[in-house]
C-alpha cells in the first residue's frame, strides 16, 4: 500500500467499494471526495434543529458511496494528498454532530472516541516515517474503518444507543490501537538496538 492508502484508513466497505465500483468511475479519486462531501458539509453547516440524525446518516452514506468508491481511483496527482485531510475532517465531524444529535449529553463520550482515532491516525503516519511499514491489516478491519464507524455511529444513534457505542468503541480500539502501537515500537526499537551497539564499536576502534 501507498503511503497516502494507508492514512485513508479504508475499512472493509470502502476497499470493496473501490475494487469493483471505484473502477467503473470516469471521475478521479479527488472529485469523487469532493462529491461525496456536499452532503456531509450541508448537514455540518446546519443548525443542529434543522437536521435529523436519519439525514445525518443519509449524508454519511452518500459519503461512505463517494469517497469509498474513490479510494479504486486513486493516482499519484498535484491535488492526492488532499484527499486524506478531507476524510479525517468529514469523519470526526461527523462523529460530533451525529452526537449531538442523538445524544447531546454523549459529546465527552465521543471526544474520548476520537482521541483514540486520533492516535491511531497520528500512529500510521510516525510508523510510516521511522518503520517504513504500516499498521497491520487487522487492525483496519477491527476498526472498521473511516466509513465502517460513521455508518455505525448513524445507526446507532437512529436506535437510541449511541452512547453505549461510543464507549464500546472508545475502549475497545483505545486498547486495540495503543497496545497494538506500543508491540510495534518495542519490537522496532529492540531490532535497531544492535546496530547501534555495532556503530559505536566501529566508531570506538
Amino acid at each position: 500500500m501507498t503511503a497516502l492508502a494507508v492514512y485513508r484508513d479504508d475499512g472493509p466497505l470502502a476497499t470493496w467499494l473501490g475494487r469493483t465500483a471505484g473502477r467503473a468511475l470516469p471521475a478521479g479519486e479527488v472529485p469523487l471526495t469532493l462529491a461525496g462531501a456536499l452532503a456531509p458539509v450541508a448537514v455540518l453547516v446546519a443548525p443542529a434543529r434543522s437536521v435529523s440524525v436519519a439525514l445525518a446518516g443519509l449524508a454519511a452514506l452518500a459519503l461512505v458511496l463517494l469517497g469509498g468508491a474513490a479510494s479504486g481511483r486513486a493516482r499519484p496527482g498535484r491535488f492526492a494528498w488532499t484527499v486524506t485531510p478531507l476524510l479525517r475532517l468529514l469523519e470526526y465531524t461527523l462523529l460530533l454532530k451525529i452526537t449531538v444529535l442523538a445524544e447531546p449529553g454523549a459529546v465527552p463520550l465521543c471526544y474520548a472516541l476520537l482521541a483514540a482515532l486520533a492516535f491511531h491516525h497520528y500512529d500510521a503516519v510516525y510508523r510510516l516515517r521511522h518503520q517504513r511499514v504500516a499498521p497491520p491489516a487487522w487492525t483496519r478491519a477491527v476498526g472498521g474503518g473511516w466509513e465502517g464507524r460513521i455508518l455505525l455511529a448513524a445507526v446507532l444513534g437512529l436506535a437510541g444507543v449511541l452512547d453505549v457505542g461510543l464507549v464500546v468503541g472508545a475502549v475497545v480500539l483505545g486498547t486495540v490501537y495503543v497496545a497494538e502501537s506500543v508491540r510495534s515500537w518495542l519490537h522496532f526499537g529492540r531490532a535497531a538496538r544492535p546496530n547501534l551497539y555495532e556503530d559505536e564499536d566501529v566508531q570506538d576502534a
